[in-house]
């Protein structure tokens, strides 16, 4: 049944001579070693060798560096508000005592009645004397807050309203006395001044203007022989202010 045993023909090479020839597992450790040629070739950096000389470049360049000088004064916030003593110069006479807002009281801007509303609201919750100037019913107030800045030096200076006087120096808008509220620099700066009942006046119901009694608020006269005429009593509107409050 089996083949009886034969010599092979094929011929086996001798493997003796591999460098990956070895007895034992022994060996192993010795193919895991470095190989360090005998020719004088050198070999190419590797592209660790290339990075650990461009890191030791780098630090060597920050190192020889000046450092940044860093500014140790606070800093200033530039859109804060300026305090009082930085506003500009400008004052209005016989208001030494109280406190004087020109305002509007038209709601065509809403965005400007409301700042006037606000500021009002603030100023009030002191119950100090307060004179209010409303613009849309007196024009002369107008030109008088012009007068004001003009000669304060401050020609080009926006008009918007309201504009605050305590004391009678100028501290500033809407923006100005929202800030000053908050901070609690605006009590200070109303402090001595002289506290005033918080009623409501009788004649003109805190608008502190009535009709004219001449023209009835017409603000035209009719006389025979010239015909109408404008009242010389009032103001464009008709009214005039009230003899019980008006400061």
């Amino acid at each position: 049944m089996w083949r009886p045993w034969a010599k092979s023909t094929v011929k086996i090479h001798d493997t003796s001579s591999s460098p990956f020839s070895f007895s034992t597992f022994k060996d192993i450790q010795n193919l895991c070693t470095e190989d360090h040629p005998s020719s004088p070739i050198k070999k190419s950096s590797s592209i660790f060798h290339r990075v650990r000389v461009a890191n030791t470049f780098l630090r060597s360049l920050s190192l020889s560096l000046p450092e940044p000088e860093h500014d140790v004064s606070p800093t200033h916030d530039k859109t804060a508000t300026p305090p009082i003593q930085e506003q500009p110069s400008i004052t209005i006479p016989g208001a030494d005592k109280r406190v004087v807002v020109y305002f509007t009281s038209l709601r065509v801007v809403r965005s400007t009645f409301e700042d006037c509303k606000t500021v009002q609201s603030i100023l009030r919750g002191f119950r100090v004397l307060i004179d209010e100037r409303d613009l849309s019913i007196d024009g002369s107030f107008l030109h008088e807050l012009n007068q004001i800045f003009s000669n304060g030096g401050d020609c080009g200076l926006k008009l918007t309203l309201p504009r605050v006087f305590i004391g009678g120096r100028y501290v500033g808008g809407a923006e100005e006395i929202r800030q000053l509220n908050e901070t609690g620099e605006l009590k200070k700066f109303i402090e001595g001044l002289p506290v005033v009942d918080s009623g409501v006046c009788d004649v003109c119901g805190g608008y502190r203007f009535i009709l004219c009694g001449q023209c009835s608020g017409s603000h035209k006269l009719y006389i025979e022989k010239a015909g109408f005429k404008s009242c010389t009593a009032c103001n464009v509107n008709g009214l005039i202010r009230c003899p019980s409050c008006a400061v």
